[in-house]
């Protein structure tokens, strides 16, 4: 008789530990932004904060994909 209120128990048991589960919610604060902040791409070591060398970099990567550009 105990192995079947053990049984009975134990499906009653679960579904109870299922309710007991807390919201997993964010508390936001208004207006601000909690996470990392963005750094510039040129920032980066091989352009070490030279805007215009990126600049110059993304063009030219451009140009190299342009395919009427590469066949002439």
């Amino acid at each position: 008789m105990k192995q079947f209120a053990g049984v009975l128990m134990l499906p009653l048991v679960l579904c109870l530990a299922a309710c007991g589960e807390r919201p997993q919610v964010v508390n936001y604060k208004q207006g601000t932004y909690q996470g990392k902040p963005d750094t510039p791409p040129y920032n980066a070591a091989p352009f070490n904060g030279d805007k215009t060398k990126w600049e110059h970099a993304l063009e030219t990567r451009a140009q190299n994909q342009n395919e009427y550009k590469r066949i002439r």
